[in-house]
């Protein structure tokens, strides 16, 4: 990265803890959380693959402006970075929206969103083995807390109506997918611009689909835009647009801007507010009623994250100043 006077920052990948930080990775998720509006109706259009590849061709139109003024700090940015970006690309961005999408296809959404609270246990894990994050002694408390209401939110008699079906399974594997990707941006965040790390995540993201539509004979016209879609055409590409922008490029945004300020382990909890937008929605567009007991959750779940911030707070390392050196000759 360059500042203003021509010289290369080094970015300094201590973890850094900013209050602000938290809270746009919480409403980039809770943004995240209203892709059940569009992605539902859209799952009766096309296969899971196709609507998923169809998304990341939004993005990657709408993330080409911001990546290509800055493709030149790749030249600065670690080989270590680079793969943290692959892979959250590649799980984050494609595996998980893919598994995110087939679990809402085959399973009751309520129960789906739900079952993405065990994320935070993925991410909070990782990020302590991985980057050494220290977790506060009330740490444990508040995120156990966090975890059983988010589990509260969902509707038993949905759950006790089915087994553990495939749905819930696609969306276990999903919360693995997901939490990881958590880590792995965090690992992106400590060297790469905003911009350019979202939109080259999604760029990765749709690769890794081209490749998936290709191996399973996915990649035709036939499939790529079926009957349904073609008979519906302004309603599906309008639900796309807003399924890519409003639910999936403007909350990465927010999302990696908040990991640049946000620990992964304080992170993941924040982005179990995904989870209470979903409920909502499946509330307001599906007619899915709240329970007395899910109200409580909700506001049990908000002031359970807000709790693990505080406890986060107290073992944030200071902050540390950009380095800055004279800039290198042009090669």
């Amino acid at each position: 990265m360059t500042d203003l006077t021509g010289g290369i920052v080094a970015t300094v990948s201590t973890p850094r803890e900013r209050p602000i930080g938290p809270w746009l990775v919480a409403l980039g998720a809770g943004l995240w959380g209203t892709e059940s509006a569009w992605r539902i109706p859209l799952n009766d259009v096309f296969d899971a693959n196709v609507l998923v590849f169809w998304e990341h061709v939004v993005l990657v139109l709408c993330a080409l402006p911001l990546v290509l003024p800055r493709l030149g700090e790749l030249r600065n940015i670690s080989l270590r970075a680079k793969l943290w970006l692959v892979f959250s690309g590649v799980a984050g961005s494609a595996v998980g929206a893919v598994l995110f999408t087939k679990a809402l296809k085959l399973g009751n959404p309520t129960v789906i969103n739900i079952v993405l609270n065990f994320q935070p246990l993925i991410s909070t894990s990782a990020a302590a083995l991985l980057f050494g994050d220290k977790l506060a002694r009330s740490f444990y408390a508040w995120a156990a807390l966090a975890v059983a209401a988010g589990i509260m939110l969902v509707d038993f008699g949905a759950w006790g109506s089915r087994s553990i079906d495939t749905g819930t399974i696609y969306a276990l594997l999903c919360a693995a997918a997901w939490g990881m990707s958590t880590v792995a941006g965090r690992g992106v965040m400590v060297e790469m611009s905003m911009p350019l790390a979202s939109g080259l995540r999604v760029m990765i993201g749709l690769v890794a689909m081209t490749v998936t539509l290709a191996g399973t004979g996915l990649l035709h016209g036939a499939a790529l835009w079926p009957v349904e879609a073609a008979s519906h055409a302004p309603k599906v590409v309008t639900q796309l647009v807003l399924l890519a922008t409003l639910s999936g490029g403007i909350p990465l945004m927010l999302y990696f801007k908040g990991l640049q300020l946000t620990r992964a382990s304080t992170a993941g909890y924040f982005e179990m507010m995904q989870t209470l937008v979903a409920v909502l929605i499946t509330w307001g567009f599906f007619h899915q009623a709240l329970a007395a007991y899910q109200v409580v959750a909700a506001v049990v779940l908000l002031a359970a994250v807000a709790m693990v911030q505080r406890a986060q707070e107290t073992t944030a390392l200071p902050d540390a100043e950009p380095v800055t050196a004279p800039a290198a000759s042009a090669r």
